[in-house]
This record gives C-alpha cells, sequence and structure tokens, in this order.
C-alpha cells in the first residue's frame, strides 16, 4: 500500500469530469462550458468502458488513490460517481485504505450531494477556494463568495474525515501583508491540507492576453519570492509544513494520489483528455485521450478508449520526468532508482555543485533532495541536473 510515510508510489486512477459552469481566466485545464448540459448516463457508460480498457493494459494492479478532476467534479450526479468507483472496483483490485479524492467548487456544494457523494465512496473532498476575498474572487473569475465558500467548507468537514481546499497567491495588487492576514485565515480554519499556489500566467488563456497587453500587472519576482517566504514559514509554523512545492499538510495527512505522481508511480488516466503513465509489457508508457468530451464519448463507443496517444517512453524522457516529478517533494528522489529506471547516474561534479550553492543537499548515500533556498529556482535546478 502507498502512503505518506512508506516512499512506496502505490497505483492510481485518475478521472477528468470536463464540465465546469464557467470557465475561469486563468484556468488552462481541459474543462468545457455545456449551457444546456451533458447527457450524464452517454458519459458514465464511456467512463465504464475506458475503465476496462485501462484495466486490460495494465492488469492485476491494487488500486491505492482515486481522484476525480476536472473541470468540475462536483457537477456530477453521486450515482454517477457510484458507477465509476464501481467500475474500478470491477476491474482492478482496491485497497482497503484506498484514498478516494473529489475536487468541488463552493458553488456546486450541497449536503445532500455531499452526503451521496460520501455514500458512494469519496472519503476526501478538494475545494477550489481561491481566495477568502469577494474582490479577488470576482478577479479571478470566481462564481461564489467568500461567505459561500466557508459554508461549503463547513459542509464538507461535517461530511468527511479528510479535507482540502486551494489558494491562489501572487495575484495581481497582492502585498505580503494582505497574504500574510488571509493565510491566517486559511489556516485558522483548521484543515490538514492546503494547497498553495503562485498564480501563472498560461499561454492561451484570456489572463495571457491581458498581461502581454499591460492590462494584468502580477507581482514583480522581489515580491513574489517574499510572498513564497511567507507561505513557507507561516505554514510551517502552524504545523502544516510542505511536502511538495505548492502543497501543506500535516504529517500523516499529504494527498496520496499525488504522490503517486511525484514518486513516479503507475496511473491510469480515463475521461476526456486525461493523461496515464502504464507499464505494459515491461515498458511505460505515455497515455492520453480525446479532450474534447463528446468526441472522446464517440471515440469509447467506437474503440473502447479515447486514447490519442499510446506510446513507449525513451530512458531520457524517463528521466527527466522522474526528476521534475521527485524533486518538488522535500522529500526529494532516491538515486539509486533514478539509476534503476534510466540507466545512468547523474553526475557527482554537478550535484557537488548545487550542493556548494546552496541548491541541493545528499541525505544519506543514496538520497537527493532540493533546499528551501532551491525550490523558488526549482526549474534551473531540474535543468542543471537533467543536463
Amino acid at each position: 500500500m502507498s502512503d505518506a510515510t512508506s516512499g512506496e508510489p502505490g497505483f492510481g486512477v485518475y478521472v477528468h469530469w470536463p464540465f465546469c459552469a464557467s470557465k475561469c481566466p486563468y484556468c488552462d485545464f481541459n474543462s468545457h462550458v455545456r449551457h444546456k448540459g451533458w447527457d450524464e448516463p452517454r458519459f458514465l457508460a464511456a467512463f465504464r468502458r475506458e475503465i476496462a480498457h485501462m484495466a486490460a493494459l495494465a492488469p492485476g494492479r491494487t488500486v491505492s488513490s482515486i481522484f476525480f478532476g476536472g473541470g468540475t467534479p462536483s457537477l456530477m450526479l453521486p450515482e454517477t460517481v457510484a458507477g465509476i468507483l464501481d467500475a474500478i472496483g470491477g476491474s482492478w483490485e482496491v485497497d482497503d485504505a484506498v484514498e478516494v479524492t473529489l475536487e468541488a467548487n463552493p458553488t456546486s456544494v450541497e449536503a445532500d450531494r455531499f452526503r451521496g457523494y460520501r455514500a458512494a465512496g469519496i472519503n476526501r473532498v478538494s475545494l477550489g477556494v481561491q481566495s477568502l476575498h469577494d474582490e479577488a474572487l470576482k478577479q479571478l473569475g470566481r462564481l461564489h463568495t467568500a461567505e459561500e465558500a466557508l459554508k461549503a467548507l463547513g459542509v464538507a468537514t461535517a461530511t468527511f474525515e479528510r479535507v482540502s481546499f486551494d489558494l491562489i497567491y501572487a495575484r495581481p495588487d497582492q502585498t505580503p501583508d494582505a497574504w500574510r492576514d488571509e493565510l491566517a485565515r486559511a489556516l485558522a480554519l483548521g484543515t490538514d491540507h492546503l494547497s498553495l499556489y503562485q498564480l501563472t500566467i498560461e499561454e492561451g488563456t484570456p489572463y495571457w492576453g491581458l498581461h502581454r497587453d499591460g492590462k494584468l500587472k502580477t507581482p514583480d519576482e522581489a515580491t513574489a519570492r517574499a510572498l513564497w517566504d511567507l507561505t513557507q514559514e507561516t505554514c510551517e509554523a502552524a504545523g502544516l509544513p510542505a511536502y511538495e512545492i505548492s502543497n501543506h499538510a500535516r504529517p500523516g495527512q499529504e494527498s496520496r494520489h499525488n504522490l503517486v505522481y511525484w514518486r513516479y508511480g503507475e496511473y491510469a488516466g480515463v475521461g476526456p483528455g486525461a493523461h496515464g503513465r502504464l507499464i505494459v509489457n515491461g515498458a511505460r508508457r505515455e497515455l492520453s485521450t480525446e479532450r474534447n468530451p463528446e468526441l472522446w464519448a464517440s471515440a469509447v463507443e467506437a474503440d473502447g478508449a479515447g486514447l490519442v496517444m499510446n506510446e513507449p517512453l525513451s530512458l531520457e524522457s524517463q528521466a527527466d520526468e522522474f526528476l521534475v516529478m521527485g524533486l518538488r517533494l522535500t522529500e526529494g528522489i532516491d538515486l539509486a532508482r533514478f539509476h534503476r529506471l534510466c540507466g545512468r547516474r547523474i553526475s557527482d561534479r554537478r550535484i557537488d555543485d548545487l550542493v556548494m550553492d546552496g541548491m541541493v543537499e545528499r541525505v544519506g548515500r543514496d538520497r537527493l533532495r532540493v533546499t528551501p533556498e532551491g525550490f523558488p529556482v526549482l526549474d534551473a535546478v531540474v535543468a542543471d541536473l537533467a543536463s
């Protein structure tokens, strides 16, 4: 079984629900608005069929985590969630202590619906709060208010044992003092896990065009660094240290599903635009599905899966992915596993140079992790080690 302390990745199933009530201007995820709704029984049937296809590619696994992401999975009926979980349980063994997470937006949180999700098998919820200030929520294109977010959080904590929520910082005009106050309020709410993301401007989003045209100004580099440092210090002092670059938890409350990714485990991705990494006949393969929901459903109906990519990963690609994912974790990476995975070793000279610069540190003989000073420049550290 995978857990936060074993160091084993486990096997995960990611379920992508592609629909949203509206599209946020900063979002580059595969999400779609359908004002006339969607044919939910059709999509449930397609999920069932694609799950069976993935299980045929990777049989005999034991599922340690399931994650419903999106989009807005809390727009699904509880009966749909139950049907998908039944399909997973009928295709693979499921660990008795499986973590089953569902992402939810505060606008779609209803007590009855949440009780339905719990009855279906959800045992962890991640709420997309994003801010505790109404003005910032409007700027981010969110449909809920801060009051609605707090009410939704109350419903979630009364229904599920494990609850996390997201906040976005380094927003336009945000100061360290304002973020300190907002973060203190968030920590006082008492959840055991927080996902705290610096706002990034992704190409192709409305924010990209506004930023390019000078109509959206994000904090400068020095302010962004101050916000980052403040985040780490405040959460550490509150007992929720970072275990990954953007995720904070009390020990033992880490997201087991995300640890599957970061520890470079296997996972099946089902649904429109889902990605997976499966070992098939001894070779790790990269899989992804059609992004358009209706085209995906048609492909599944015709072929059993909506795959648009199913290719073996080269050893070099595996090495790069292992570094990119594993060095996000404060626990770092196992250098011996890196060698087993790709057949080469990271240069000791390159590691020693980064150690001298204070960017990484060795832990025992075979473990390497990024230092607090290295995390703000993680991309550069990874590129140096990978070259």
